[in-house]
């Protein structure tokens, strides 16, 4: 809930007896936030027992390419499969022309009966009306090409070839069949295109190796292309690269790899740089299920990974770097963002690192639902808000219009830009099942529009501006650990406003200025909301008959709410408060440490939680529900 929406909600909390301070990671981390930060994973880190560093950085050398592991395709043999015409294995090919360049010109050995192989100079040109059929280019030319107009799939072979075209794309295949493509194994390979065309009357061109059918990529050559004009590597159709692949895009004026239909990554490493977008399917889906992709993209409103309908991400390991501002087009605000799925995106046992430096830039920005599971996610985005006339767009790390759900993997996520950064943001229902999840934001860590339930998991938000989890609807948890921190008042651990606040288990930990008061007729788990004193570094201990839980304070409040919940408080036992003392042993999670041993400090107050809420001190909190027990002061 932002600062407007709640003045007037709540009345003053327990003051404490030292001054309001900003206070905040941003003091570890310096001016830029990205000096220093959170120790993601369940430990406070080592210097700072508030418990709110978040220690992590991307860089394009995160996964260096001679560690990364291949994981080799399985080749599809059943002809029924929708994808067996993709695998070259199961197709052949029997004749052979070689074509090479050298001194300006093209030799050309072999000849296959329907087929016409054209040279002027070293720009080739194969007119095939026959199927089976290999072209291997090999050697160089500073202005030459290869063309090809044919009516059945044919095989292409890049056996060690450099060509530049000073007029036009490089490769150019005006065909709508499929071409195997096979950089050829221990060959390194160079394609340039001209800044301008002079195209063929009602031919498209749209890039330095273009195709107007499939182009599936094989063999473990390296192949480098540089699109001056538009594209590096297009095709009207769709994109394929198969487990092996080395390629890299050194720079295109416009996308990396550009589709219609689809593009599908097996394996091997692809690298691209370029001012539009990284891979950009026009009009379907971005289906990626290994190899490591590196991106640096540096356009305004570009996309390092882009699709029309749904990405899959269901294996291999991403790097994606954006750093281009928002931008005013098509009456509307557009972000630069590591991915942009206008559909549904999942993500499954995927590796996905993202660094977001433009204004209003994004991690991951989905249109449709999105789904977390067993994958390594970090995203960093640095930018302010962008604003143009009365629109804004702010930055976010995980954004999605519709459901988006984590159920396992580790997700960390760092949005210090200001105004508006979220971390982790569902225009509908945010569910958390389970995973490894901290997040570090100027705004909310976690927000929802219609609902927050939290399953499972080991959940750490810390905001420096706003609320840790703000749900515009209900917030319902039933287990896991979580600890969420909000500034002060008016901002809270949780906000769920006046709606359902239920809690059936977990161990929960909110701190903030206020706090929404979990629902007593929907709640099974007990809740202490306590207001009361303490400074940043202190610690806050509740004691019964068994060590119950103690608490780093992470930051200095004029006004502090804390709420906590847990199995171990139980009706009619009487608790004790503590500040001050020490914790050894037991379970520690940002400053949160359940079990151990404490030794005593000076104690506060004291409560029995004869209700499902109870109160103690003097408590201001928003929401349904709450009330009772007896508390002594």
């Amino acid at each position: 809930m932002k600062r407007i929406q709640k003045i007037g909600i709540y009345a003053v909390c327990f003051c404490l007896c030292v001054a309001c301070s900003a206070d905040s990671p941003f003091d570890d981390w310096g001016e830029n936030g990205m000096d220093g930060g959170m120790t993601p994973g369940g430990s406070s880190g080592s210097s700072d027992a508030s418990g709110t560093l978040l220690d992590f950085d991307v860089s394009w050398e995160d996964i260096a390419d001679n560690s990364y592991v291949e994981i080799a395709e399985t080749i599809i043999t059943d002809k029924n499969d929708d994808e067996y015409d993709d695998f070259i294995e199961n197709s052949s090919f029997a004749s052979s022309i070689q074509i090479a360049f050298a001194n300006g010109s093209a030799t050309v050995t072999g000849s296959v009966s329907g087929v016409t192989v054209t040279t002027n100079g070293a720009h080739v040109t194969v007119n095939a009306s026959v199927a089976g059929v290999e072209y291997v280019l090999s050697g160089s030319a500073s202005n030459g090409s290869f063309k090809v107009y044919s009516d059945k799939k044919f095989k292409l072979t890049l056996a060690g070839v450099s060509l530049t075209n000073d007029s036009g794309a490089a490769i150019n295949i005006q065909s709508g069949k499929c071409v195997f493509v096979e950089v050829k194994t221990e060959t390194e390979n160079y394609l340039a295109d001209a800044s301008s065309y002079s195209t063929v009357t009602g031919e498209d061109e749209k890039g330095c190796f273009f195709s107007e059918g499939q182009l599936i990529f094989s063999g473990t050559g390296a192949l480098t292309v540089t699109g001056n004009y538009k594209h590096g590597i297009c095709s009207d159709d769709y994109v394929r690269l198969r487990s092996g692949s080395n390629i890299t895009v050194a720079s295109a004026v416009k996308d990396g790899i550009h589709t219609n239909d689809k593009i599908i990554i097996g394996g091997g490493i692809l690298k691209v740089k370029a001012s539009g977008d990284g891979l950009d399917c026009e009009k379907g889906f971005i289906d990626i299920r290994g190899g490591l992709i590196k991106a640096d993209i540096s356009g305004d409103a570009s996309k390092a990974v882009k699709a029309e309908t749904d990405i899959t991400l269901s294996g291999g390991q991403l790097i994606l770097l954006t750093s281009g501002s928002g931008v005013y087009e098509d009456n509307d605000l557009s972000s630069a963002a590591g991915i942009k799925c206008d559909g549904n995106l999942v993500m499954n046992g995927t590796t996905l690192l993202v660094k977001s430096t433009g204004a209003a830039g994004k991690g991951i920005n989905c249109d449709g639902t999105l789904s977390i599971d067993n994958s390594t996610v970090k995203i960093i985005t640095t930018g302010k808000q962008y604003v143009y006339n009365r629109l804004d767009s702010s930055a976010k790390g995980i954004k999605a219009d519709g459901n988006l759900t984590i159920n396992s993997g580790t997700i960390w996520v760092k949005t210090p830009g200001g105004e508006g950064s979220e971390g982790i943001e569902s225009k509908s229902t945010l569910t958390v099942n389970g995973g490894d999840v901290s997040v570090y934001s100027y705004d909310d860590c976690m927000n929802a529009s219609k609902s927050i339930v939290i399953n499972g998991g080991n959940i750490y938000c810390y905001s420096s501006g706003n609320d840790g989890v703000d749900s515009n609807g209900t917030l319902t948890i039933t287990g896991g650990t979580i600890v969420s921190i909000g500034t002060t008042s008016p901002e809270e651990g949780f906000d769920c406003d006046q709606n359902t606040f239920k809690i059936t288990g977990g161990t929960i930990l909110g701190i903030g200025g206020g706090t929404s008061t979990p629902t007593s007729s929907v709640c099974t788990q007990r809740t202490v909301i306590y207001g009361g004193s303490g400074s940043k570094g202190t610690l806050l201990s509740i004691q019964g008959s068994d060590q119950v839980m103690s608490y780093t304070i992470p930051r200095a409040y004029s006004q502090m709410t804390l709420l906590f919940s847990s199995s171990k408080l139980a009706s009619g036992t009487t608790y004790t408060i503590y500040t001050g003392g020490s914790v050894t042993g037991g379970t520690e999670f940002y400053g949160l440490t359940v079990g151990g041993t404490y030794t005593t400090g000076s104690q506060v107050a004291t409560f029995t939680p004869s209700s499902m809420v109870t109160s103690v001190g003097n408590v201001s909190s928003g929401g349904p529900g709450g009330g009772g027990g007896g508390w002594h002061w």
